[in-house]
């Protein structure tokens, strides 16, 4: 169905593109087929095909920029933000998996709210004019507790997950069968005039089809039949699935889809990308992450120049792994080198450099639609795809240079052009250099975290001690497992037996000591003899079993034994979750005058969750239960209780853990995660140390903060910081090509929107703040990078004054590179040069 468009109307979309022409600002490039990303926020019903090119909406073929943002690691409150800024980065769909045991964390009881409202979510998806793409799973890996897959399933009589097993899919089917009705009933499918336009069943399941033999081929094949049973009239795809069953598009996911992926299944599948990475996820015990913004436009260029027509940056937005939904070790913060950084503040020049390059292959629409492809060896490591309408004029070249290490002059159609190593440069036109993956011209930016005066100033911390379990009747003859006695509901569970010894059993040599050890599968421990709290230890990510050993000294007569299991996240992935076990599975005693004692079964007696976590005593109500005293250093469990007002303007805020150890933090009952500073990386640093805290917890005074600390922990360091991405910069050089953002297409040819197509600096301060002081200008060539440039051997004199002349008390500038002040003012004119600038940003105010 086409929608009718009034004579009235058309008019006046005319005048105003006019408008945005003359006015050198074009916010939509009339690529041939404009309409596809306008009917993304229209009512209209959207028919929704595909063939071996694209995916066609109404019959008009889609060239896809989707972005991974999930509605449950932000909050409601900023989701219309993060969509915001979504599309002013150049995307136009929104891809998200959808939460089981978000959902339904009890068997038949529903969660939609807060958090968890996937159809509000979808629905502002659709008032941002953006599409959707929903992976309903539901098991969906994505570094979430359990894979998404709710606890009580493992309790499922003969379950086996994730294969041709009875009991699992019936309770998968009944759950996508809830999703997809829920999403029909809000009319969040294309063809209902929604923006849902793919949906993906099952994930990655490829990884572990193998292990289930005939079971897993017979899996996948009812799991393609389910799904299509649903009749929600878009397209199912499967990522990582190269035998995925017709007419389900298999998908790829990684860093490098252009060179990686086998391609489609079938000459009638589009090729599409459910998953470029933009950086690693992190967990506890590792470095920072990193994937360069220049490494991350190659791999989406190349894609397309090779047939590719969707490609999904995960993650667009990190998010926050709230409360205890992070998988095995994971850290609370998520994909934080995302374009959009775990605050929602866009990170630079990534976000920048992704929206150029989305900009550049929307200007070679027409062409890479309508043209035949060619590839074209120019010598080694030099190559183009060509997209050609012979006779028309339609043509559009991705040039690239696959040395790694040298730059290359490339000869394509009697013409040369540079290209610096391992980049793709983009000739919408086939002639005209609009865009290079490795030149970046968008602006730079650092975070900083500053110190909130209103929060900081009535911190008076108070502090509770856990109570240790009291011995009952053992009730197990050896621990039991500890995944199965948490059951999902909390971290923490403790074991107890008592030992007797008298004095035959104790070493009586002095300097000698018995070693008390436990082998464990994970994930750790804390131990306390006698009620003396006596040291951790835990396993990793990668090695979750471990041994715990320590000397202690103990007394004649009856020794209490007091271990405290904790978890870290259930597993995410592999085959047979189900099976997965942590926990004791030996404890002995070295060194006694009898020799090793194995206490393994000695007789056990269990006691699930912490006392704390029993009266609730992070919450208002129930921190009125105990008795709270005087903060002061502190080893073993240890509740720390403050309160804080809220912080001044409306930066995102975090809490800075320094002091404490290991455990997790409430804000006003709310639970923002696990935080683990005693767990440093190679780099002798914790792997996280802020956490956020979003606004729409707090209230304007006497916020309770609520610190749980396992370890060793004093909070007096403990800090509110504000964060912001107000320092900005730009490192721009003569070789630069101008904007990308300077060019558009009519009727499929390109244009110039301005004669002065020079590189340029070009500044914009976030949420209309203004340029109030510039911290780095040189005009020769510096060095460095934002937040540490460096004058190298030659700069103009003039560089400040020139910079500040441009930029000081304005939200946005623009500086030429090749204006007079710097023409007169050469410091070195026999080479080419760059300008180096960093700003600081501030409120009006």
């Amino acid at each position: 169905m086409v929608e009718v468009v009034e004579p009235s109307r058309v008019l006046l979309i005319t005048l105003l593109l006019t408008l945005l022409v003359t006015s050198g600002i074009a916010q939509n490039q009339d690529d041939g087929d404009g309409e596809v990303d306008d009917m993304a926020g229209s009512n209209v019903p959207k028919e929704v095909t595909y063939d071996g090119r694209s995916l066609k909406i109404n019959g008009k073929r889609a060239l896809l920029f989707s972005g991974s943002i999930h509605y449950p690691r932000s909050t409601p409150e900023v989701w219309p933000e993060l969509l915001r800024k979504s599309k002013e980065g150049g995307l136009n769909a929104i891809e998200t998996y959808t939460f089981w045991n978000g959902h339904e964390a009890v068997q038949g009881k529903y969660n939609f709210e807060g958090r968890y409202d996937l159809v509000k979510f979808i629905q502002l998806v659709h008032q941002h004019k953006l599409y959707a793409v929903l992976r309903v799973g539901p098991f969906i890996q994505a570094e979430w507790n359990h894979g998404g897959l709710p606890y009580w399933l493992r309790e499922v009589p003969n379950i086996v997950f994730r294969s041709d097993n009875e009991p699992f899919k019936y309770h998968m089917k009944r759950f996508v069968t809830m999703i997809v009705d829920k999403l029909k009933q809000a009319k969040l499918f294309a063809p209902q005039g929604g923006p849902i336009i793919l949906s993906q069943i099952e994930n990655e399941y490829k990884t572990i089809q193998l292990a289930y033999r005939e079971h897993g081929d017979s899996y996948i094949r009812w799991a393609a039949k389910m799904a299509l049973s649903l009749d929600v009239k878009v397209p199912w795809i499967m990522c990582k699935q190269n035998d995925a069953p017709d007419p389900i598009i298999n998908t790829c996911n990684g860093r490098h889809c252009g060179d990686t992926f086998m391609g489609p299944n079938g000459p009638n599948k589009p090729t599409l990308w459910t998953e470029n990475w933009t950086a690693q996820f992190r967990v506890f015990g590792d470095p920072p992450s990193q994937r360069s913004a220049e490494d991350l436009a190659y791999s989406a260029a190349r894609f397309f120049s090779k047939s590719g027509t969707m490609v999904n940056y995960y993650m667009y937005h990190g998010g926050t792994n709230y409360a205890r939904t992070a998988a095995s070790f994971i850290t609370t913060r998520y994909y934080d080198e995302a374009p959009l950084d775990e605050f929602g503040l866009i990170r630079e020049p990534k976000w920048g450099h992704l929206k150029d390059v989305h900009w550049a292959i929307r200007l070679c629409k027409r062409a890479l639609f309508s043209g035949s492809h060619v590839f074209v060896k120019l010598g080694t490591d030099k190559e183009a795809h060509v997209w050609e309408q012979p006779g028309t004029g339609i043509c559009a070249a991705f040039l690239s240079n696959n040395d790694t290490k040298k730059p290359q002059v490339l000869n394509f159609r009697g013409r040369d052009y540079d290209l610096p190593p391992r980049s793709i440069t983009i000739l919408p036109d086939c002639k005209t250099e609009v865009y290079n993956t490795q030149m970046i011209t968008s602006q730079h930016n650092s975070r900083n975290f500053v110190r909130s005066a209103n929060a900081n100033k009535n911190f008076d911390w108070e502090m509770y001690k856990e109570v240790l379990p009291t011995e009952p009747a053992a009730v197990n003859p050896e621990p039991r497992e500890l995944f199965e006695l948490t059951k999902d509901r909390t971290d923490y569970a403790w074991y107890t037996t008592t030992i007797e010894m008298n004095s035959r059993d104790i070493p009586m040599k002095k300097g000698i000591l018995p070693v008390f050890r436990v082998a464990s599968f994970g994930h750790g421990l804390h131990a306390y003899i006698n009620g003396k709290y006596i040291g951790t230890a835990h396993g990793s990510k990668v090695e979750k079993d471990f041994v715990f050993q320590r000397p202690v000294n103990f007394k004649e007569g009856p020794n209490h034994i007091a271990l405290l299991g904790f978890l870290v996240g259930l597993p995410d992935s592999g085959a047979n979750m189900h099976r997965r076990y942590a926990g004791p599975r030996s404890i002995t005693i070295l060194g006694l005058n009898t020799g090793t004692l194995d206490i393994t079964l000695n007789g056990w007696s269990h006691q699930v969750g912490l006392d704390g976590e029993k009266h609730q005593i992070y919450t208002e109500q129930g921190s009125e239960k105990v008795q709270w005293t005087k903060a002061d250093v502190s080893e073993g469990l240890t509740w720390f209780r403050g309160y804080f007002d809220a912080p001044e303007g409306n930066n995102q805020l975090a809490v800075q853990m320094t002091g404490m150890s290991k455990g997790m933090v409430w804000v006003n009952g709310q639970n923002i995660g696990r935080f683990w500073m005693s767990y440093l990386s190679p780099l002798k640093q914790p792997t996280q140390s802020e956490y956020l805290i979003p606004r729409s917890y707090l209230q304007p005074k006497n916020n309770l903060i609520v610190i749980l600390d396992e370890e060793k922990g004093d909070p007096k360091d403990v800090e509110v910081l504000l964060a912001d991405r107000d320092t900005i910069c730009s490192y721009i050089t003569e070789y630069h090509l101008p904007s990308v953002r300077l060019f558009d297409t009519k009727a499929g040819q390109l244009r110039a929107l301005q004669n002065d197509l020079y590189p340029r600096v070009e500044l914009t301060c976030p949420n209309q703040k203004l340029i109030v002081d510039v911290e780095f200008a040189s005009f020769g060539d510096p060095f460095g990078s934002c937040g540490n440039y460096m004058l190298g051997n030659c700069t103009s004199p003039v560089s400040k004054q020139v910079v500040e002349k441009f930029c000081l008390e304005k939200s946005r500038c623009k500086i030429p590179l090749h204006i007079e002040e710097f023409k007169k003012n050469d410091a070195c004119p026999e080479r080419k040069k760059a300008l180096a600038v960093q700003v600081k940003c501030a409120s009006k105010s």
